[in-house]
């Protein structure tokens, strides 16, 4: 049976002071869920000192181990400062900095080589959504993103539709369901249906505790993957303890 899992991207928040939520976070009771906070690369190895029974994780990392890349952090830094996961694809990335699926394959397989699982994160726009391509887009984005190789413990993918993200909009339970049998459907074929079925599917995209009850019972939603709300214990913790009870 997959572990389900509430995974917070602190984006670019947070100081030292951020790491009280942290501890207060990881005081909640979610049963068996795993929690997973990726906090700013400043703040990954504090993070990881204080996180207790919390998992740590980056935002992303560099296709390589290292070299002459200003600014960029490598897989192998990640999980040398305590991180076991990265979050790799977000759309905030591929916007922002331009990211191909095949440079988030490259990410992906050295987030694996470093012994980091990788949250890959897919999913489509509000004009994709609105010209019905959302499945010929998350279909090519699974299919370029993802190396071979995958397995339930060294991926977990993440389905956050850019136009939900930050916006208070949230997908139908219909429109989330559709996508997340789609992408098991598809990793079953892919990987097999072994490492299909083992592979935890994320939804992200304004994730509040009012809403996450319904969200998570969903069909094929394991967990989620939460922006704003994840910054203050008493917007996560709420959320962790929804998931535990689905």
């Amino acid at each position: 049976m997959r572990r389900k899992l509430a995974a917070g991207n602190w984006k670019m928040n947070g100081l030292a002071a951020a790491l009280d939520e942290l501890k207060a976070m990881s005081e909640a009771n979610g049963g068996e869920t795993e929690v997973l906070i990726c906090p700013p690369a400043t703040l990954v190895a504090q993070a990881a000192s204080v996180a207790g029974k919390i998992a740590i994780g980056g935002q992303d990392c560099h296709a390589k181990t290292s070299g002459a890349h200003t600014g960029d952090v490598s897989a192998d830094m990640l999980k040398d400062a305590g991180a076991s996961y990265v979050i790799l694809g977000h759309s905030e990335r591929r916007t922002d900095h331009g990211e191909t699926d095949e440079d988030v394959r490259a990410k992906t397989r050295a987030a694996w080589d470093a012994g980091l699982s990788a949250v890959v994160c897919v999913g489509e726009s509000l004009s994709q959504r609105e010209a019905s391509n959302t499945l010929d887009i998350i279909a090519g984005q699974l299919a370029g993103s993802l190396p071979d190789g995958a397995t339930g413990h060294n991926l977990v993918v993440a389905y956050e539709p850019i136009w939900a993200i930050g916006t208070g909009k949230v997908p139908t339970t219909d429109q989330i369901g559709e996508v997340h049998d789609f992408m098991r459907a598809k990793l079953e074929k892919r990987f097999g249906e072994g490492v299909g079925r083992s592979v935890r599917l994320l939804y992200g995209g304004s994730v509040k505790p009012g809403n996450a009850d319904e969200i998570f019972a969903v069909s094929n939603v394991d967990g989620a993957l939460v922006g704003g709300a994840s910054l203050k214990a008493a917007d996560f913790v709420p959320i962790i303890e929804a998931l535990g009870a689905s």
